[in-house]
């Protein structure tokens, strides 16, 4: 059958105008690796750029330092000084249970060895005290000095006197046999010295247990001190 005649132009249906989408702030496409708050995200790459300086310095500093200190050991070689006790003479050592009073005469003398090539060392103060099982009973402080690479000092102790201690069985024990059983420590205030440089001060402390002959009951065999931090 015939198509009537139309009138006017005939487009085909209506087409419905398009839905109206509707985005939330950062779940857009692609929203997973957009940064919608510009002051957040400059923080945070300020944050991220400071930490990886102060990392790059730290490891620049500890590179350096290793390294400095290194060439200073290469060129400097640090050796121990040794302490040891070359000699003691005990002529006194009596104790009197009425007062509790020891009565001593000892000299010891010791012989410090600087084995270092370009160190030398400032004893600016020594104090060395004498003790018998732990309790001290005379104090003498040295001059100071300086002894210089390579070198081997001795210094002369003289302890005597009287001084008020208590002591036990021991006592009696040791002067039967004649041989006493003394100890020496020796504080000290010292600084290196290598070409124009020197160290602060360091307090070391050196320990010297002894085994000292009373007079005419032997002889005394020479020892060798610790260092004690």
């Amino acid at each position: 059958m015939p198509e009537p005649h139309l009138n006017g132009a005939y487009y085909g249906p209506s087409i419905p105008p398009p839905s109206k989408t509707y985005h939330r702030p950062g779940h857009g496409e692609g929203g997973g690796g957009c940064c919608c708050n510009p002051f957040t995200c400059c923080c945070s790459c300020i944050f991220n750029c400071i930490c990886t300086c102060i990392f790059q310095i730290l490891c620049t500093l500890l590179v350096i330092i290793a390294v400095v200190g290194f060439i200073c050991w290469f060129v400097l070689r640090p050796n121990k000084v040794n302490f040891h006790i070359s000699d003691a003479s005990l002529t006194q050592f009596d104790f009197s249970t009425r007062n509790n009073t020891l009565y001593y005469d000892l000299h010891l003398n010791i012989s410090i060895r600087n084995p270092n090539k370009r160190i030398g060392i400032y004893y600016d103060s020594i104090e060395a005290r004498a003790m018998y099982h732990g309790q001290n009973f005379s104090i003498v402080k040295p001059d100071p000095f300086y002894q210089g690479h390579k070198n081997t000092t001795n210094l002369n102790l003289v302890f005597t006197g009287q001084d008020s201690v208590q002591l036990g069985s021991e006592y009696n024990v040791e002067k039967d046999s004649g041989v006493y059983q003394i100890g020496l420590r020796l504080y000290m205030r010292i600084r290196f010295k290598f070409g124009w440089i020197k160290t602060k001060k360091i307090k070391p402390m050196i320990k010297c247990d002894l085994k000292v002959p009373f007079k005419g009951n032997g002889t005394f065999e020479r020892t060798q001190c610790n260092l004690d931090w």
